[in-house]
């Protein structure tokens, strides 16, 4: 390398370092101004109440949430504070996996700059769901595979175990790395002597005690969430319509421009077009295993975009080796150039467009659209008129009957209100139940259906009287009619411990 192209990569490598700071500190401030969604307000509540695992998911992402609030406060800032700054650590690995797959520091900082332009890194980790520590936690799985090929140490198993463990306790979807890191080894011949080491088998030793906490909180609860979760591999409902789905929310999600280098990557390197077959193998086994089960499932359900989470860090440096590394045909070459070049403005106006849609929805001209229910805009003086309306019927708790306005009201109340889901207690099994004198008294349903008085409500309680409502609104827009009901005389025990649904089967 000469002295002036090494000078050209240094300056590239500041420059895009600069660039993933700078994006990082965006996604902060649309943090501390957008207010929180269901699933995250779900998710603090878990965080004030660590367990070796819940109803829906494993811990990793209630921990996220815990260390971020213990910085900043019970804030949306402070929920989303700590999943936000990994993106600087799996940046990084990234950053390492590319270099070292591919022995280029220009696809090295391509692939991290590329990572961050996506809305799936730049909205997963700004909105703290499993799948954020996931992300996180897959790169991390990716460059310490990469480090057992470049040093062939086996002590590096160790850490694929110990990222592969973290995976695991983000999200049961990392099951799959074992799979794709097996079919990496059997696939290239050099590294099949691995298979006869006490190594990766040590690092799943390292993977099975880092999980073993879930496993035990399973077994504590008779394997509800395992049943869950892993329940959704069957296909009891044959219905591929969802498979159309995929490849659209994945050209959004991953930015239509970094999907397009993506794919050319994928393409490349199935055709041996750019590294060694060990470089090759593993970034398409990354992101195949995984991409298979999904389609398997989308024969069936929906597949949320976000799922897809662990497959990004391999498919971006696939992304990042098709813009450097493979001699294209000069109309595929003019295509990567333009990608590339313009792949990072346009991935930041997409995360501030969609910031700005989120928090006013001026872009839609004040109609609806997929973030409205979600977003939790306008529950400051929604909340403000609930407890209000607690104030005015005396009522010692606040009742709701989905989890997403249980949570929503819990982080939006005064601190300390008594909030309760009466019914799918699963989902409370970690916390402590409300003072019984509490329950024998008057309580506020807070109804977004307004139906909830037909069935739980009325077979209940003796007295039910509506109080109120308020509007939940993003500017002239009406989001949802909240009505508020006064329940007393409770004719038996106001909570509901009737089991799971997958506990009746």
């Amino acid at each position: 390398m000469t002295s002036a192209a090494g000078a050209d990569d240094a300056r590239l490598v500041r420059n895009v370092w600069l660039t993933i700071a700078g994006l990082v500190v965006l996604r902060l401030a649309a943090a501390a101004v957008t207010p929180i969604t269901f699933d995250e307000a779900y998710y603090w509540m878990w965080s004030k109440h660590l367990a070796g695992g819940y109803y829906d998911h494993p811990p990793m992402v209630a921990v996220v949430i815990r260390l971020g609030t213990l910085i900043a406060d019970d804030s949306e800032l402070g929920v989303r504070l700590v999943s936000i700054l990994l993106g600087l650590p799996m940046s990084y690995a990234v950053y390492r996996t590319a270099q070292i797959l591919f022995g280029s520091l220009r696809v090295a900082a391509t692939a991290a700059l590329l990572l961050n332009v996506t809305l799936m890194a730049a909205v997963g980790t700004l909105i703290v769901t499993p799948d954020a520590p996931l992300l996180v936690a897959s790169s991390f799985v990716l460059l310490f595979c990469a480090k057992v090929l470049e040093t062939g140490r086996g002590v590096w198993w160790l850490a694929v175990g110990a990222a592969v463990g973290a995976a695991l306790l983000s999200k049961y979807t990392a099951m799959f790395f074992g799979a794709a890191i097996l079919i990496w080894l059997v696939a290239v011949p050099k590294l099949r002597h691995w298979l006869a080491s006490p190594w990766p088998y040590l690092g799943g030793v390292v993977a099975f005690a880092i999980f073993s906490p879930v496993i035990l909180w399973n077994a504590d609860h008779q394997w509800v969430s395992f049943i869950k979760q892993l329940g959704r591999a069957k296909v009891e409902d044959f219905r591929p319509v969802y498979i159309a789905e995929i490849i659209p929310t994945q050209f959004a999600f991953a930015t239509p421009l970094v999907f397009i280098l993506g794919v050319m990557g994928l393409y490349a390197l199935a055709r041996r077009r750019a590294g060694e077959a060990a470089s090759r193998v593993l970034i398409e086994a990354m992101v195949w295993v995984i991409v298979a089960y999904f389609v398997w499932h989308s024969l069936h359900a929906r597949v949320e975009a976000n799922w897809f989470a662990p497959i990004y860090p391999a498919f971006v440096v696939a992304a990042a080796a098709a813009a450097h590394l493979v001699a294209w045909k000069p109309r595929e070459r003019r295509t990567a150039a333009f990608c590339l070049r313009w792949a990072l403005p346009a991935g930041a106006a997409m995360f501030v467009a969609l910031i700005v849609q989120a928090n006013t929805g001026w872009l839609s001209g004040y109609k609806r659209d997929a973030t409205v229910r979600s977003v939790g805009v306008g529950w400051h003086p929604l909340a403000a008129a609930i407890e209000a309306a607690r104030a005015r019927a005396g009522a010692n708790c606040v009742l709701a009957m989905d989890y997403g306005t249980t949570a929503w009201l819990s982080f939006y109340l005064p601190p300390g209100t008594c909030v309760l889901q009466p019914i799918q207690r699963i989902r409370w099994v970690n916390f402590p139940e409300p003072d019984p004198a509490k329950l024998a008294g008057t309580q506020l349903l807070v109804d977004e259906a307004q139906i909830a008085t037909r069935f739980y409500v009325e077979n209940t309680f003796a007295r039910v009287e509506k109080v109120g409502e308020a509007e939940r609104r993003r500017g002239p827009l009406t989001i949802e009619t909240y009505a508020f009901y006064a329940l007393s005389q409770p004719r038996s025990e106001i909570i509901d411990r009737t089991p799971p649904p997958e506990l009746l089967r």
